[in-house]
């Protein structure tokens, strides 16, 4: 491999011919050897956006050159577009507030941007990295802003397939309706309810996740490019600051402004952490579902196997036709690395110090991996396990028919020690509730039918009584 040699303030190194980033990546390769991870594809999109924002409100102010200046556009949209990702090569565990990759993207636009203008990668006299393209910014205004816009886009994603799981999971739930079932609580039998009912409080549960994380999301609309080092906007200005940002806005699609107390969102990574909480809650009660899914099609011959989950797999190297719950075992093990990755957000959050959280690097990673892993995750359950969920009603059926957990609805009737009485003699003779009350005398066969209605039962008031 051929090298240049280039200079910084530090002094000089060789980089490798053909590569468009420059001396400040070497160094960061050379002092970050830790994890083979790099930059979130949506992460390097918002930075490379901003530079090109930057670079059109610089222009606009008359302080960029405008063929300079519309070289780094140009360069800047063909980053967009996909070309020269390779070029990013930093490790995600890096000094503190992103420097390197800010860096990272500053030096592949200024090389790229001065080779469309017949100049060499590395001299820098045309374009510099410094000077041009990261003009009127710092690490600490980019970095923030650039996390924002780039968890905004992947965030979007991540509650298109909430609300889709929400949606198959409401169908389901509609398919379900009339299946009549034993209910469960602390995993020991209860009063009926219908499958339709269990689904539907599984759907709400991921539309209210799905909620909370929309809600939470529009604090990432509040961007303190322009604020530079500190908040003060040193070098940059508020007629900077409205153009960029809103040159931002147009690109992205997305109504960001500029931060109402620009020190705040300097200071705090707050509002990321605010949105990876929303998407714990959403992972929480996805995995909820999945281990349901899991409980309800166990069997199938000697567990409860009230649902059947569709076949994706075999199951077992050993045990021939054995087949298991994939996919929500794959959705469990998301969701737990998402709660990992929120602990990690958490704890960087409250690590930084005075002026700037020097933790952003591991924030942003952490908040858009988990992002984006609960979304495929999600996406996939809806469409490989829930949409082809059957039920088995004949068993749901059985399961209720020998529950003595119908014996609730006698309490209006009886009281709650008789109840009791009628419910553990069931339990110790094998017999049912039905039987031992008429046994006993305790009520009259015709009502006692119309108490012990199980569809009744799956119905407010008081079961017997015509509502």
């Amino acid at each position: 491999m051929t090298h240049r040699i280039e200079r910084d303030p530090l002094g000089d190194k060789p980089v490798p011919e053909d590569a468009y980033y420059g001396i400040q990546t070497v160094r960061a390769l050379e002092n970050f050897p830790i994890s083979g991870l790099r930059a979130h594809a949506e992460l390097v999109t918002a930075t490379v956006l901003i530079k090109k924002c930057a670079a059109r409100a610089n222009m606009a102010l008359d302080r960029l050159p405008r063929d300079v200046g519309n070289a780094i556009v140009t360069a800047a949209d063909e980053i967009i577009d996909g070309n020269f990702r390779d070029q990013f090569v930093v490790d995600v565990y890096q000094a503190g507030a992103g420097t390197s990759h800010n860096m990272n993207a500053n030096e592949v636009i200024a090389n790229r941007a001065a080779e469309l203008l017949d100049s060499p990668r590395g001299a820098y006299t045309r374009v510099h990295p410094n000077d041009h393209v990261n003009m009127s910014q710092s690490t600490n205004d980019v970095y923030p802003a650039a996390t924002r816009l780039a968890l905004l886009a992947v965030v979007d994603r991540l509650v298109a397939s909430a609300r889709a799981l929400a949606s198959s999971l409401q169908a389901k739930s509609r398919a379900f309706a009339d299946v009549l079932k034993v209910g469960r609580t602390h995993l020991q039998d209860a009063v009926p309810i219908t499958l339709g009912q269990e689904f539907s409080g599984y759907a709400s549960s991921i539309a209210h996740g799905a909620d909370d994380v929309e809600r939470a999301a529009t604090q990432l609309l509040e961007l303190n490019l322009g604020a530079t080092a500190v908040g003060t906007g040193l070098n940059a200005g508020d007629d900077y600051m409205t153009l960029a940002i809103g040159f931002l806005a147009q690109e992205s699609g997305k109504p960001v402004v500029p931060a109402a107390n620009r020190f705040r969102v300097t200071q705090s990574m707050g509002d990321v952490l605010a949105v990876s909480g929303a998407i714990r809650r959403l992972a929480v009660e996805t995995s909820k579902v999945a281990s349901d899914l899991r409980l309800l099609s166990m069997g199938p011959r000697a567990g409860i196997a009230e649902i059947r989950l569709p076949a994706v797999q075999p199951g077992s190297s050993i045990m021939p036709g054995k087949v298991n719950p994939s996919i929500p075992e794959m959705v469990n093990q998301v969701c737990y690395q998402v709660t990992g990755c929120d602990a990690a957000i958490a704890a960087a959050a409250e690590g930084g110090q005075l002026e700037l959280n020097v933790m952003m690097p591991v924030i942003a990673w952490n908040a858009l991996h988990e992002a984006t892993i609960l979304a495929a995750a999600i996406s996939v359950l809806a469409r490989r396990t829930v949409d082809g969920i059957e039920a088995d009603e004949e068993r749901c059926r059985e399961l209720l028919d020998r529950s003595t957990a119908v014996a609730t609805a006698l309490s209006p009737y009886i009281g709650y020690a008789a109840t009791a009485e009628v419910a553990k003699a069931a339990v110790a003779s094998g017999r049912s509730v039905r039987e031992i009350v008429l046994e006993r005398k305790l009520l009259d066969p015709a009502q006692l039918d119309e108490i012990l209605s199980a569809e009744a039962m799956t119905r407010p008031g008081v079961a017997g009584q015509h509502q």
